[in-house]
C-alpha cells in the first residue's frame, strides 16, 4: 500500500479485495499521472447508482470475463473517478462515500463537505 492519504488526513485505507479495485487492482483508491479519471472515491454502490452510471454509458453491473471483473451487485465497494462521483451527486443519486477509503486528491474535485453528506462507515 502507498503512503496515500485519505480526505481526513490519515492512511488510506483499503477500499475493497472482492471484487478487486482501484486503477492499480490493489484494492486501494490512489492514483497516479496515468489514472486520468482519478479512481479515488471510494464507494458502496446501490441499485440507483448503477443504474444511473449505465445510463451515462458505463455498466458496472454486468460481467466482463475477458477482463476478470465480475459485474457489480449493491452494497460491492468500488473505487469510482471523481467526475463520475460528482456527477451522481448532482443528479441526486450519489452512492455513499468510505471517507477512510477515499484519497485526499478528490479534494481537488469535489468540496469535503460533498462528501460528508454521503459518508457511512
Amino acid at each position: 500500500m502507498s503512503r496515500s492519504k485519505n480526505v481526513s488526513g490519515g492512511p488510506l485505507k483499503e477500499c475493497c479485495s472482492d471484487p478487486m479495485t482501484g486503477f492499480f487492482r490493489d484494492g486501494s483508491c490512489r492514483t497516479c499521472p496515468e489514472d486520468l479519471g482519478a479512481h479515488v472515491v471510494c464507494t458502496e454502490v446501490t441499485e440507483e447508482f448503477l443504474r444511473f452510471s449505465r445510463a451515462r454509458g458505463n455498466d458496472l453491473s454486468t460481467p466482463v470475463p475477458a477482463y476478470g471483473f465480475p459485474g457489480l451487485r449493491p452494497g460491492d465497494r468500488w473505487c469510482l473517478c471523481a467526475a463520475r462521483w460528482k456527477e451522481a451527486y448532482d443528479a441526486g443519486c450519489a452512492p455513499p462515500v468510505i471517507l477512510g477509503a477515499t484519497e485526499e486528491s478528490v479534494l481537488e474535485h469535489i468540496p469535503l463537505g460533498e462528501l460528508q453528506e454521503h459518508a457511512t462507515a
